[in-house]
Formats: structure tokens, sequence, C-alpha cells
């Protein structure tokens, strides 16, 4: 070979390497939010479409990170809650890629993180990020398990009780009841005046649902779901007078009988429809009940503190609701970990929950102090402070979906009179303990 062919070799060959050489510093560079050209980057995120935030408000969020990181793709994904758990179980059991970023209800956790399906974030939260959220040991609860964090709060939320001023002042009432033994009165006399046929509904279908409105009402009459950690109560003397209780309404008629077969939307629309005077449900139907193309009621929907039962009142409790709160996490699976973990921080930011609290109010102590939302949520705001302490929230076990249809069935077995309240919660508690042993073993 030739001096000038051995240059010519010599020189294809520095051609290669730097060539080699600019395409690894390309790929150092390329990544989102870096300078250079973004490299293409999807992130999936999954959702619920039910309480809190809207889907569109949701997809406007992602839209903003998009247009905050070029070359970052949000794709989102939205299920109603009682379908969430199980699309999120099948994606995570099988491998966790689908899905980047999830929302994540606080009782899934235990079983999510035991499963090793989550990342965890544990060295990434400060004491100052705890420190600056609203009643941190109840907030942070909602993504802890075995002491390790696994993701961000990111809805705090609670069982409301609502009521129709117009029909309680037509009933020679002007105040909304303290207790649930003065509800019944006031039903009993809106039904015998023919104000409302049912004047109250509840959710109370086979699902997720009744355990929530079970916890409140449980609670309100004096029990506890565990005397213990890992040892199910809740056929205490207090959890049989509540289901007692609501066994009795129903039979009564004071209670609608759809409530068997309703879950919170149905709510909504029966009271939105003028068809209930009472009514408990998340935060998000306050706004959607006073809204005239939503709701024949608007205007006459009002917000009070959730009624204990008059044993309860008597020992200085004057409320119980059940605080059902959820987190949002990053699959351990995602291969984008990082930029997940930069999407739901941007999700659950003061900026990002303040400006859309419309529905879901913010876990941020500061946002509560905030002139701008004060004057937008003035009713919500207020109400939410003044409940929260009294929220209970429900156990974290790796066990919990059993548990879950285990106690919703007690209730139906209540409600069909196939058994009595008694017999239904102590065969129920007696599965759940037997449950938690086996899962020990």
């Amino acid at each position: 070979m030739s001096r000038t062919s051995k240059s010519i070799v010599a020189a294809a060959m520095v051609l290669i390497m730097v060539g080699a050489l600019l395409s690894g510093c390309s790929k150092s560079v390329t990544e989102p939010g870096a300078s250079g050209t973004p490299e293409k980057v999807t992130l999936r995120f999954i959702g619920m479409e039910q309480a809190g935030m809207t889907v569109d408000e949701q997809k406007a969020v992602a839209k903003e990170f998009e247009d905050k990181h070029p070359g970052v793709t949000v794709e989102t994904t939205f299920v109603s809650y009682d379908a969430l758990h199980d699309k999120l179980a099948t994606a995570l059991a099988g491998g966790g890629t689908a899905f980047d970023v999830l929302v994540v209800d606080n009782t899934w956790m235990a079983e999510f993180a035991a499963a090793g399906w989550l990342m965890d974030v544990t060295d990434k939260i400060t004491p100052e990020m705890k420190q600056q959220t609203v009643d941190q040991d109840v907030t942070w609860r909602i993504v802890t398990y075995n002491g390790r964090l696994y993701g961000m709060p990111w809805m705090l939320d609670q069982k409301y009780f609502y009521y129709n001023e117009d029909m309680l002042k037509q009933a020679g009432f002007d105040a909304p009841p303290k207790t649930w033994e003065e509800m019944v009165k006031m039903a009993r006399g809106m039904k015998q005046k023919g104000i409302v046929e049912y004047p109250i509904i509840w959710s109370w279908a086979q699902k997720e649902a009744s355990n929530v409105d079970f916890v409140t009402l449980l609670y309100g009459f004096g029990g506890q779901l565990e005397s213990a950690p890992g040892v199910a109560s809740f056929n205490d003397d207090g959890a049989k007078k509540a289901l007692q209780f609501m066994v009795d309404t129903l039979k009564e008629g004071i209670s609608n009988p759809a409530s068997t077969v309703s879950v919170e939307e149905d709510v909504r629309n029966t009271f939105s429809a003028g068809k209930a005077a009472f009514a408990i449900n998340w935060l998000y139907m306050y706004d959607l009940a006073n809204d005239p193309k939503e709701s024949k009621v608007a205007g006459k929907v009002k917000l009070a503190m959730m009624p204990v039962s008059e044993a309860v009142l008597a020992k200085g409790i004057p409320s119980a609701t059940s605080n059902d709160s959820m987190g949002m996490a990053v699959s351990a699976g995602s291969k984008n970990k990082e930029l997940a973990w930069e999407f739901l921080h941007y999700f659950t930011s003061p900026e990002v929950q303040k400006r859309y609290a419309a529905h879901q109010l913010p876990i941020w102590k500061e946002a509560f102090s905030d002139p701008e939302l004060l004057k937008a949520q003035p009713v919500t705001t207020k109400m939410f402070m003044e409940q929260f302490p009294y929220g209970h929230v429900k156990v974290h076990v790796p066990y919990y979906m059993e548990y879950s249809k285990i106690m919703q069935l007690s209730m139906q077995y209540a409600f069909s009179g196939q058994k009595t309240p008694a017999q239904s919660l102590d065969e129920a508690v007696g599965q759940v303990n037997k449950l938690a042993q086996q899962y020990k073993q």
C-alpha cells in the first residue's frame, strides 16, 4: 500500500473515531431538558377519572410539563376508581413498564410496595418537605410502608357532610344536625311532610365506597377498625351500632333503598336532582352540586361537620369522618425513573395544586393562607381545615383488597336480612384475622 493510500486510510479511521466520539457525546446531552436537540421520551401516566382533579385538569398539568420539557410526551390514561387497582396491579405485575407514574390509593400502597412494584423515594423526601404539608403524620402515612416512602401525597380527601338548606328550612330546621340521631329526626320530619321521599342517600354498593361510609359511621358511633396493628376489631360495640343504624334507616325508608347499589357519582346525581336532603361525599361534589349546569339545587347545597352519635358527642368528640387520601408513585419498572419523579414532583407542587384547587385542595400548609385560594374557595378551604383533624385512615395491610371484599360483603348480608349486623360483623372480623395470620405465615 502506498504512503498516500495509508494516509487516506488513517484519515478515514480518524474520522470514524471522531464520529463515534461525537455520537457518544450526543447521547449524554440529548436527555430531555438538557441543551442540544432533545431526545424523544414518552412518559406514561395513569390517573383516576372520579373524585379530585378532573380529567381535563390532569391533562392540562401534563401539557404544562411537556411545555417545560421539550422532547417529552406525556401519555395519559384515566379509569374509574373501582377499575384502577386491578389495572395497576396487572401492569405492575407484568414488569411495570406500561406506566411510569401512577395514582395510588393509600390502601394499595402496602400491597404494591411489599411486592416491589414501586420506586422507593425515601431519600428524595426532605424533613422540610414533610414539615410543609398539612398534618404531616397523617399526610405522609398515605405513601408509607414499613417506614419507607414510596411516593408523594397527592390528594387529601375525606368524606364531607352535605345538606340541602332549602329542604331543612321547609321542614322547620334552621341548622344542620350535629348527631346522627338528630339527622334521623329531621329526615322523618321531611318524609312526613312530603318534602322528599327518601331524605338520605349513601354510597353502599358492594364496592370500596361502602367501606368508606362504614368507617365514617363506625368511628362516629365510637368503634375502632383495629384493637392493635393487624388485629381487626370492626365488630366492637360501636361498629355494630353503626351497621344497625345503616340497616334501620333503610328499613324505615329514610335512607334511599338505591343506596345499596350506589357509589359516589350516584350519590351526587341523586342529591343534585333534588331527591335527597342529606348526603356524604368527597369534596369534588361541592362545586358540581352548586353548578346550575350540573345541578337542580345549585345555591342550596351546604357543608357541615360530619355528625357523630349522641354518645360520642357526649364524650367531647364533635365529629368523625373517613380520610381516604391518595398518593402518586413511580413504577419500579419505569425506564425513565428520574424523569418520572420530576413529573410527579411537578404534579404535586404547591404552584400546581393551588392552581387546580377547585375540586382538590392542596397538601401544602402555605396554600391555606394564600389570599387567592381563600378567595377562590372560601367554603371548602375552611371546611377542610375544620374537618381534617377528625379523619380516620383505613388500615394499611398488603392484603387489603381481600379485607375490603370481606367487609363489603358483611354489609350486604346485613342489608338483605340474611344475617344480623352483629352476626355479619363477627364473621367478617374472624375471616380478616384469619387472613392476617395466613399472610404472616
